[in-house]
């Protein structure tokens, strides 16, 4: 054999790569544009540039403000800018839920799941819908307070004004990277350099980690610019680029396209199978020790190499823990389908953001838990929109030792549903936050879930009577270790009490934004008495909170890592300090827009007290 001849094999393998990929991404008419620009023997038509502004915000995860206003929701990236380019902290902003890491170390945190991909870090996000469909060209983000969270944007194909849905819907990645720290809260703009993609777009997704953020991040609103017409690739980008040649970690990267895992799930069958190798010298549970480090792509990757690997991917103990929230725009009832087999042991699944827009049906979801849901102990669904009745009485039925439920904005149930609720009762944590459950349901899921420990109810509009609700708190769930009532609109001193004397294991409370709670009613010293093991209390944008309940809980609360007085007018430095000295493991103290607490209160309490973390925001 010549020995120019395997140098003439690898420059055919490499030309081959490259024009596969080419072949693969470029249609006829592109490869046609392309010619009649080398050539120069035909004119294009002029591509005008359209921008606009989002016209609606379909979906999201969280946001700080009321389900019944305006004020810091979602709602106000919708339309034109409402601050920009001013900075600070201004309502008519959009502003998630959450910020920093204080909801990590908090006693209602959750453990992680292993195995997500390095990858994912979105923590949120937010979908918005544009007038014109268009080819993206660039994507302005016009970020007011604490920039740089926003991780992920990415584009889908559905037009969400189409008569017509379609077969298959399709996300594709713009652009993306890690979290990033941004020196300053000042206003920007944000225009990173986004991938093109081969459909036009009017729905586009942002995803945010706020991990880095010293505050709460706040959004004005987004631009996106774009043509009508497919844009012509430049002649720079017809040349082979050495980038091409790692097909697999693009396609991991940017495609989204529904099919991509069930291929990977599927295409196991269809290979003869290599030699072992030396795995088979290994003992069965070293194996599984190395694969319980791989992502599920990987995993399925893998098991297309030999018959040895591919029965250790496929084994069920590989799938106790397993999430799906970084595949949620490739997971469908295919996807559910190929993996019953191996999540017959499953005990913990995160399903949460998958399935929207009839990629997962009612009965591919039932048909997955009858198979897999008989060892679930914690489940988590966040803004699964597909779900309905049917589902939570499938979940009642089918996961007899469930203890975690997680259906935070999963604002499609109807308010009957939770009914089924009530029938797990070995519940331990459960997660309401933004759903549509009503007085009658939740009270029946107090009464006969009495092992509840976390209990999130966060803006749920639909309870008429929270000191009932509180009532019923105190008298049949005496295990309850954190509560997240914020922003419900009733809840009184008489609640409190209630609440207090029957829920004396409480560590984190959350009574932010309830505006009929007075301090001159009692009900914060009352909790600062009666609930010593508080360490995280928010009484965000309470106006009464005064001295007297500052020194009340440094007197009671030795425990306390964290709190939020935001907005109150009646709380000295003196009373900070005495704070201070006596919670020694206070972290995190939000004294903004507190009137008596000025700029150099802050500056000589950080100096005294480096340990903690004190904000003061601010507006221009």
């Amino acid at each position: 054999m010549s020995p120019v001849f395997p140098m003439l094999t690898v420059l055919s393998m490499f030309y081959y790569m490259c024009l596969r990929r080419r072949a693969r991404t470029a249609t006829r008419g592109e490869m046609n544009s392309r010619r009649a620009i080398e050539s120069n023997t035909r004119a294009l038509p002029i591509n005008v540039e359209i921008v606009q502004y989002a016209k609606e915000v379909l979906d999201f995860s969280s946001h700080y403000g009321s389900e019944n206003s305006m004020s810091y929701t979602m709602w106000n990236l919708a339309g034109i800018p409402n601050v920009y380019p001013s900075s600070g902290d201004f309502t008519q902003t959009a502003v998630f839920r959450t910020y920093g890491t204080w909801w990590d170390r908090c006693p209602s945190a959750r453990l992680p799941f292993k195995r997500t991909p390095p990858t994912f870090c979105s923590q949120d996000y937010v979908e918005l819908a544009f007038e014109e469909p268009v080819y993206p060209t660039a994507v302005h983000i016009l970020e007011t307070y604490h920039p740089g969270a926003v991780v992920r944007i990415l584009a889908c194909s559905a037009n969400p004004y189409s008569q017509n849905p379609p077969a298959e819907v399709r996300w594709e990645i713009l652009w993306s990277e890690a979290p990033a720290k941004v020196n300053g809260p000042q206003a920007r703009q944000f225009t990173p350099c986004i991938k093109q993609v081969n459909f036009p777009t009017n729905l586009i997704r942002l995803e945010v980690n706020s991990s880095l953020l010293d505050y709460y991040t706040e959004l004005d609103a987004v631009v996106l610019h774009g043509v009508k017409e497919r844009p012509v690739l430049s002649l720079k980008t017809s040349m082979i680029d050495m980038n091409d040649i790692d097909e697999d970690e693009d396609e991991e990267k940017y495609g989204c396209g529904m099919d991509t895992l069930n291929k990977q799930f599927s295409i196991v069958t269809l290979r003869e199978w290599p030699t072992n190798g030396y795995f088979d010298k290994l003992p069965y549970e070293l194996i599984q020790l190395i694969l319980s480090h791989l992502t599920v792509p990987d995993l399925c990757r893998l098991a297309q190499t030999c018959k040895l690997l591919y029965q250790h991917c496929c084994d069920p103990l590989q799938y106790i823990h397993l999430s799906l929230q970084p595949y949620w725009a490739r997971i469908n009832d295919t996807s559910l389908e190929y993996l019953q087999s191996r999540c017959t042991l499953i005990q913990w699944l995160n399903l949460s953001w998958t399935g929207n827009r009839g990629a997962i049906s009612v009965s591919g979801f039932s048909r997955f838990l009858k198979v897999c849901g008989s060892e679930l102990v914690r489940l988590e669904l966040s803004c699964g929109h597909f779900l309905n009745e049917t589902c939570l009485e499938v979940i009642t039925e089918m996961c007899p030792n469930l203890q975690e439920l997680n259906l935070s904005s999963c604002d499609k149930i109807p308010p009957q549903a939770f009914n089924h609720i009530a029938k797990v009762g070995s519940l331990k944590r459960l997660i309401l936050y933004r759903t549509k459950v009503e007085q009658t349901a939740l009270l029946s899921i107090l009464n006969f879930c009495s092992e509840l420990q976390h209990l999130s109810l966060g803006s749920c509009v639909m309870i008429e009577d929270y000191d009932l609700v509180a009532s019923m708190m105190g008298a049949k769930c005496k295990k309850l270790r954190s509560l997240d009532l914020w922003r419900c609109k009733n809840i009184t001193e008489s609640g409190i009490a209630e609440l207090a004397s029957g829920c004396q294991l409480l560590e984190e409370l959350d009574l932010g934004w309830c505006p009929t709670l007075q301090s001159s009613t009692g009900c914060f010293t009352n909790l600062a008495r009666k609930l010593p093991n508080l360490q995280k209390l928010f009484l965000t944008a309470n106006r009464s909170v005064c001295d007297t309940d500052i020194e009340e809980l440094a007197a009671n609360c030795t425990r306390l890592r964290q709190l939020d007085i935001l907005g109150t007018r009646m709380v000295s430095p003196a009373s900070l300090r005495k704070l201070l000295e006596s919670c020694k493991d206070l972290s995190l103290l939000d004294v903004s827009f507190c009137s008596q607490i000025d700029n150099r209160v802050v500056l000589e309490l950080n100096a005294n007290f480096p340990n903690v973390f004190i904000k003061k925001s601010f507006t221009q």
